[in-house]
C-alpha cells in the first residue's frame, strides 16, 4: 500500500423526497491511513419508511427504501457467478474541503512528523500538487478510493492515493478501470440491498398432519419492491437498483414430502404468492404448499426452507439502465408433523 494512500473522513447525507428523517444515534468516519475504509451507518424512521444512509467511502453514498415494512434482513445472494465491484474511485472533495480535512489531521499530530511531512510535500508543497490545487478550485475535484469489504477478494486493489481530476476529464490511466460510472453505482447499490425475512404463513398454523396438505402463502403487503440509490454528492451522478420479488421456492426439509407445485417454485401474482387458507379448503390442493408423508418424530421438527428470488433492475439519469443478476434470500422455519389414523373433514 502506498504511503500516500489516504482514506479520510466522509460525509453522510440522508434524505427522501417529501420526507423528514429523524436520525437516531450518530455516525462518523474515523481517519485511517492504511487504506482501510470505515463504513458507519445512520438510520431512522420517517412516516413508516425505513431509510439508511451508508458511508461507502470514495465519495459514494447509498440511500435505501424498503417501502415501510420495518427492519430489513437481507442481504441478497446473486444466483449467478457475479459480485459487485470490490473497489472504485470517485470524486470526494472540493479543493477547500480536502485542504481543511488534511490540515485538521496534521494539527492532531497523530500520524507522526515523517508522514505529515510527506503529505504536505505531496499535496501542498508542489510535488506534484501546490496548495491542494486551490488555484483551480472551481475546475475539478479530489478523488479517493472506496472499498466493498463485504465482497473480497480484490477490495484492496484500488491503491492510488488521493488524486485530482479536472471536471470533464477521465480518471488517470491507473484508476480508469475503476472510475465510478452509473453502472458501477448500480452494482454498489445492489450490494447494500436488504430485503424482508421470508417466513411464510402456514395453515395449519401449528402442528400439521401426515398426508394433510399444508397451505403456504406470503402477504403482498409484506413483499414489495426494495430500492437502493447510490450517488456521488459532488457531481450528482446516481443509479437506483430495485429488487422485485419474483418467486418463492419451498424445500420441505425431508425427502418424504410433496410440494405444490411439484417444482416447489411458487410465483408472485399481483404482489402476492400462494393463497391464504379459508374454511372449506381442506379438500383442495393449495396453489403453494407441501404435504408431509411422514411424521417429524422424536428428532424434532422439519426445517422448511423458504427462499425468495428477487428480480434486479437498475435505472439512472441519462441512461436506460438494465438488468442485473437475480438475487436470493431465504430462511428456515420449524414444522412439526404428527401421525394420524384418519382425517375427519
Amino acid at each position: 500500500m502506498s504511503a500516500l494512500n489516504i482514506t479520510a473522513k466522509r460525509y453522510i447525507i440522508v434524505g427522501a423526497i417529501g420526507m423528514t428523517l429523524a436520525v437516531s444515534g450518530t455516525a462518523s468516519a474515523d481517519d485511517t491511513f492504511d487504506g482501510t475504509a470505515q463504513n458507519p451507518t445512520a438510520s431512522g424512521n420517517a412516516n413508516g419508511q425505513d431509510l439508511e444512509a451508508r458511508v461507502e467511502s470514495g465519495g459514494v453514498l447509498t440511500k435505501s427504501d424498503n417501502n415501510g415494512k420495518g427492519p430489513s434482513v437481507g442481504p441478497l445472494t446473486p444466483v449467478s457467478n457475479w459480485t459487485p465491484p470490490p473497489c472504485w474511485y470517485a470524486p470526494t472533495y472540493t479543493a477547500a474541503e480536502f485542504k481543511k480535512d488534511q490540515e485538521h489531521t496534521w494539527s492532531l499530530g497523530s500520524t507522526g512528523p515523517e508522514w505529515d511531512s510527506k503529505q504536505r510535500d505531496h499535496y501542498a508543497g508542489g510535488h506534484p500538487y501546490k496548495d491542494f490545487n486551490m488555484a483551480k478550485a472551481d475546475k475539478g475535484y479530489w478523488w479517493t478510493s472506496g472499498v466493498n469489504k463485504s465482497f473480497p477478494p480484490g477490495w484492496d486493489s484500488c491503491k492510488e492515493p488521493t488524486f485530482w481530476v479536472d471536471k470533464g476529464d477521465p480518471a488517470p490511466p491507473k484508476a480508469a478501470n475503476r472510475a465510478v460510472t452509473p453502472e458501477i453505482l448500480a452494482h454498489i447499490a445492489y450490494a447494500t440491498i436488504r430485503v424482508p425475512d421470508t417466513k411464510v404463513k402456514l395453515a395449519p398454523a401449528g402442528a400439521t398432519k401426515v398426508n394433510l396438505p399444508t397451505w403456504a402463502w406470503l402477504d403482498k403487503t409484506d413483499f414489495k419492491p426494495v430500492s437502493v440509490t447510490a450517488y456521488v454528492p459532488l457531481t450528482g451522478m446516481s443509479a437506483t437498483t430495485t429488487a422485485t420479488p419474483k418467486s418463492l421456492k419451498l424445500e420441505p426439509g425431508t425427502a418424504d414430502a410433496e410440494t405444490y407445485p411439484a417444482s416447489g417454485e411458487c410465483t408472485f401474482v399481483n404482489g402476492s404468492i400462494g393463497t391464504p387458507y379459508a374454511k372449506g379448503d381442506a379438500d383442495k390442493t393449495p396453489p403453494c404448499g407441501v404435504t408431509y408423508l411422514r411424521a417429524s418424530g422424536n428428532n424434532g421438527p422439519f426445517k422448511l426452507k423458504a427462499t425468495i428470488t428477487w428480480k434486479i433492475t437498475w435505472t439512472g439519469p441519462g441512461t436506460a439502465g438494465g438488468r442485473l443478476p437475480d438475487g436470493a434470500f431465504g430462511n428456515t422455519q420449524d414444522v412439526t408433523v404428527d401421525e394420524i389414523q384418519a382425517i375427519n373433514r
